[in-house]
């Protein structure tokens, strides 16, 4: 990130708070025409050009039913979206709503999004349309209810099922709770010790052998047991071990909590030393997936996201999915959400929840259509279950998905740090130093990283 954002960001809060003075001190319009309501679109999804007719209808059906509010949709490209929001703040024209963003987009803008708890209150909106876990994911601590359900994207474990038959084990669980079951008959707790056995089990040399026999030659693998699909951020495989932030709650000392340290060596030793998932240079390659490896039909098992079934099609039809393992006897699943935000400096906080409200309600059809996003609104899921099992014709236990909700990470894994980006980006390095170079003393380099982090963390004071 550019050093001038910086400098933008140090000036955010307060200009936030003086524009969020001014508007919400109306609490609405006093003209008597239309209150214009900004949308600003970039953040996230919603940029590609064949995403803006659809999104002009949902405009002009808000605005045809709504003739006290006239909505307008500002799209930015994604590349400068960034820049673009920081600037219309500081310079005092600031939209009303921004999304569809998920959480690492919106903590750019970290303490400048309105606290929707009174405007929920206010109007009665029924939040018991969502899954508990869905609206919980949105309440931060010393800023409220900042967001409300829209785009969920669950994770879970996907896998082959011709794979456990040819090697003779049970499926995963598809019920949290429910232990692995061995072919004798004795059960173990599905957790991430648990996982490793399957796995290596799972992961076969060029003479057949598995990564627990003794004879086997990692140099010269077939099929890999496990991989993490569409995740570049420590911070995200850390989690799945239990949710956390790497910031301390003083908001300014870092920290590397112990179960996403014991999470980061278990990736490594499950590349470099138990040799059941396949390091990044190979995954990249067209042999294996080309960034998306459980795609190419060589791995029996991978935790990642809904959305993931964007990229799976060359995988077969005898998938499915089972739910995420446990860590010392919790299980976090990680949760991806995307939805729309009010900027505090809104001159017009309530005509600005009556669109949200929209956006999230009666224009959520047709928007999560353009998106692909899976609806968190529980009324509306069975019909896009339908839709996915026009897709894939085995049909997959997405209950498996439907249930992780309730086991979602909160905090989020894409929470607040100072210096966001900079300190995402150092994460993602860190990350990426774990998935690429084997030799490594992993204490070594998570002290180095907290170390980074702290230098990163400083700069903000």
């Amino acid at each position: 990130m550019k050093k001038s954002l910086y400098i933008l960001a140090a000036v955010l809060i307060v200009t936030s708070m003086i524009l969020s003075a001014c508007g919400n001190a109306s609490g609405g319009s006093t003209s008597s025409g239309p209150v214009e309501i900004r949308w600003y679109i970039g953040l996230g999804t919603g940029g590609d050009a064949e995403q803006q007719e659809p999104q002009q209808k949902v405009v002009d059906a808000f605005n045809a039913s709504h003739p006290n509010i006239k909505l307008t949709m500002e799209v930015v490209p994604y590349a400068s979206a960034y820049e673009t929001l920081a600037t219309e703040i500081t310079s005092g024209n600031p939209p009303d709503i921004v999304g569809p963003v998920g959480v690492s987009g919106s903590e750019g803008f970290h303490g400048m999004w309105m606290d929707l708890e009174p405007y929920v209150t206010k109007t009665n909106y029924d939040l018991s349309v969502f899954d508990k876990g869905a609206v919980d994911f949105y309440k931060v601590g010393g800023e409220g209810l900042i967001g409300l359900p829209f785009a969920i994207y669950p994770s879970m474990v996907f896998y082959q099922k011709g794979m456990f038959d040819e090697a003779g084990l049970n499926y995963p669980p598809h019920k949290y709770g429910e232990k692995y079951k061995w072919p004798d008959g004795t059960e173990e707790e599905w957790n991430y010790d648990t996982l490793q056995k399957v796995a290596m089990k799972l992961t076969v040399d060029e003479n057949g052998l598995t990564a627990d026999q003794e004879s086997f030659d990692p140099t010269k693998i077939m099929q890999y047991g496990f991989v993490w699909e569409g995740h570049d951020d420590a911070r995200a495989v850390g989690s799945y071990w239990g949710a956390n932030k790497l910031i301390a709650s003083d908001g300014k000392t870092a920290q590397i909590p112990a179960e996403w340290e014991a999470a980061w060596k278990w990736t490594y030793d499950s590349i470099w030393k138990y040799h059941f998932q396949p390091d990044y240079a190979l995954y990249q390659t067209e042999a294996w997936g080309a960034s998306t490896p459980f795609n190419s039909g060589k791995i029996a098992m991978d935790i990642t996201f809904l959305w993931d079934t964007c990229c799976i099609g060359d995988a077969g039809n005898e998938w499915d999915v089972a739910v995420v393992p446990s860590y010392n006897g919790k299980t976090t699943a990680n949760l991806n959400a995307d939805t729309f935000r009010i900027l505090k400096s809104s001159k017009h906080p309530d005509e600005a929840f009556e669109v949200l409200t929209y956006l999230i309600g009666d224009g959520s059809k047709d928007l999560l259509l353009t998106y692909g996003a899976f609806p968190s609104r529980k009324s509306d899921q069975a019909a896009f279950i339908d839709q996915l099992n026009e897709q894939f014709t085995q049909k997959p236990d997405w209950q498996v998905a439907l249930d992780g909700v309730q086991y979602a990470d909160n905090p989020s894994f894409e929470a607040y740090m100072p210096n966001y980006n900079e300190a995402l980006n150092r994460s993602r390095v860190f990350y990426n130093l774990i998935l690429t170079t084997d030799g490594l003393n992993m204490d070594d380099e998570i002290a180095k990283f907290k170390t980074d982090l702290q230098g990163i963390f400083d700069k903000a004071k």
